[in-house]
């Protein structure tokens, strides 16, 4: 049988009563959140509870993690590393027509190419619940300090699907460690966010 996960859970009742939360957080990392809800037109708070409802899964999507690691296998072979949920699904943001936007991490010896894409968009199919899966192939960072923009949001936000080796995890966190050690960090130029070594 195949192995579905839920990247979230349904939303609470709106009747509800709020709760209070405290949490200290490294000056880096304050920081770094309170421009990506400033980016996204939104309270630090709100911006906070929605990264928090998606990592205990709050977007009602569903994804056949056992077909996605066999189709991006189909198309990597053994170099498929791990796989990442993440985008306006995991974020909660999506509109019904919104992609599940997953990360195929591949090993360094498989170059990045269009013919991975063009492998990926002829096999076809989707999530399993009729959302069209949309890839985007990456190599795990050379170090924390040298990741790009996609990793960075993905340390953040995103949703590990398959690790067998946890290379993707532990990429993930020293990635979130530079982050609120303030190496790595969130700017703006011409109104689009960017991450750079601080």
């Amino acid at each position: 049988m195949a192995r579905t996960r839920r990247i979230s859970q349904p939303r609470a009742p709106r009747t509800e009563r709020a709760a209070r939360f405290l949490l200290r957080l490294p000056g880096a990392l304050h920081r770094a959140l309170a421009e990506q809800a400033a980016g996204e037109g939104v309270s630090l708070n709100e911006f906070c509870v929605r990264r928090l409802r998606a990592g205990s899964g709050a977007p009602d999507v569903q994804v056949d993690v056992g077909a996605v690691v066999e189709r991006a296998r189909r198309i990597a072979g053994p170099h498929v590393v791990g796989v990442i949920a993440h985008g306006s699904r995991v974020r909660n943001d999506a509109s019904t027509s919104s992609d599940v936007d997953v990360l195929i991490v591949v090993d360094r010896d498989l170059p990045l190419t269009r013919e991975l894409y063009r492998r990926w968009d002829d096999e076809g199919g989707d999530t399993g619940s009729g959302q069209v899966l949309d890839a985007h192939f990456v190599h795990l960072p050379e170090s924390a300090d040298r990741a790009g923009g996609v990793w960075c949001e993905a340390a953040i936000e995103g949703v590990v699907l398959a690790d067998a080796s946890g290379r993707v995890s532990r990429a993930l966190r020293e990635v979130r460690r530079a982050i609120s050690e303030g190496r790595l960090v969130r700017r703006r130029a011409h109104g689009q966010p960017y991450w750079t070594a601080a």
